[in-house]
């Protein structure tokens, strides 16, 4: 009587543009059992090409590379069919949902350890969802439009003036660049101000870059 042949190994693509770290999660990877790196990129646009090249089955991607945000090609390497887990390390409810919108299978902090992120692999690679169970409830609430992330009702202006705020930038410096009267500037912070329930400028920003605002 032949015995049932083994499962196939996770194929896994990592992507993270920090050799120290590229190399460390690599290793832990390749010694999990059942879990395989069949290649690594740097950014974003390597990450598409080496998807579509090595069909994995799980990319494991980092959300801040050299080349940009990657939460904005997690849909193009879904096209190639892999299930994207997404390693960052600013894991709040805003950003969970916009890896979520985008198809991502999971969202896992960076500082997570290395056992987390075989278990995650796998469970991702199986079909399900990786999200911190304390994300969930908001995560859930803010997708079925029960309640409206920080940030979701400014208009493009005002995200203009809010990327120029974390830039470090002037009200007279906003006025220039957006190339408007300083009232309509000193305005336009007072909306970003209000909407995301900031009482200050350097508030704006941190609330900005929690809720995962800011590119």
């Amino acid at each position: 009587m032949s015995s049932a042949e083994e499962p196939k190994p996770v194929r896994v693509l990592l992507v993270e543009d920090h050799d120290m770290v590229a190399e460390a999660l690599q290793q832990a990877l390749d010694r999990a059992d059942g879990i395989t790196v069949v290649g690594r990129a740097r950014s974003r646009s390597g990450a598409v090409a080496d998807a579509r090249e090595h069909g994995p089955d799980v990319v494991v991607l980092d959300r801040r590379l050299a080349d940009g945000d990657a939460l904005g090609v997690i849909a193009e390497l879904g096209e190639s069919g892999a299930r994207v887990l997404v390693l960052t390390g600013d894991a709040t409810p805003s950003v969970a949902v916009q890896v979520a919108k985008a198809g991502g299978s999971g969202l896992l902090l960076k500082s997570s350890q290395l056992g987390v992120l075989e278990s995650a692999v796998r469970d991702v690679a199986a079909g399900g969802v990786v999200f911190d169970q304390e994300l969930l409830p908001e995560i859930f609430d803010r997708l079925t439009g029960r309640l409206a992330a920080r940030g979701s009702e400014l208009t493009a202006r005002e995200r203009e003036t809010l990327d120029l705020l974390a830039e470090g930038a002037t009200t007279e410096e906003i006025g220039a660049r957006l190339g408007v009267s300083r009232n309509t500037t000193r305005n336009h912070v007072q909306r970003v101000l209000e909407k995301l329930g900031a009482r200050s400028k350097l508030e704006a920003v941190a609330v900005a870059r929690r809720e995962g605002l800011l590119g």
